[in-house]
């Protein structure tokens, strides 16, 4: 368990492979004036499915195979709030069977350093039974794509 003393540092854009814009919205502030702290993880789940529906053939509505979360987390850097531009970047930083840990970094747009960096780890079961099964060829084809090796 990492020290409360230890302050994780931002990422750099250079270190991820995909990226798409964000877009805030007056909603996703709250009364402290910036962006809530839950929106990330809305954030972190929109790049990713985005990259499997759009990269990697993710049929979500009547695929046999679907992604559910098992694990996330965020490392806050600096606050964002309405109505500033972001981009989300992604990378893979593990690819087993079954699962897949994804690394995303929120970026102010045009940003070197990241605002915000979370992780997020998908199982990959069947949609009617929710048992593990291996990732779809095409799935994986697109998430090899974005894999680092050593980055976590």
């Amino acid at each position: 368990m990492r020290s409360m003393s230890t302050r994780p540092t931002p990422t750099l854009r250079e270190q991820y492979l995909w990226q798409i814009p964000i877009t805030t919205r007056w909603a996703d502030n709250d009364v402290y004036g910036h962006v809530n702290n839950v929106v990330y993880y809305a954030f972190f789940d929109t790049v990713i499915n985005r990259y499997l529906i759009e990269v990697g053939g993710l049929d979500i509505h009547r695929g046999d195979t679907i992604g559910l979360c098992v694990a996330s987390g965020c490392s806050y850097h600096a606050p964002v709030a309405y109505p500033d531009a972001l981009e989300g970047h992604l990378r893979v930083v593990h690819l087993g069977t079954s699962s897949v840990r994804y690394e995303i970094g929120i970026f102010r747009a045009g940003d070197e350093r990241s605002v915000a960096d979370g992780h997020f780890t998908h199982v990959f079961v069947g949609r009617s039974d929710r048992k593990p099964m291996p990732i779809p060829s095409g799935t994986r084809d697109a998430l090899e794509r974005v894999l680092v090796r050593g980055a976590s």
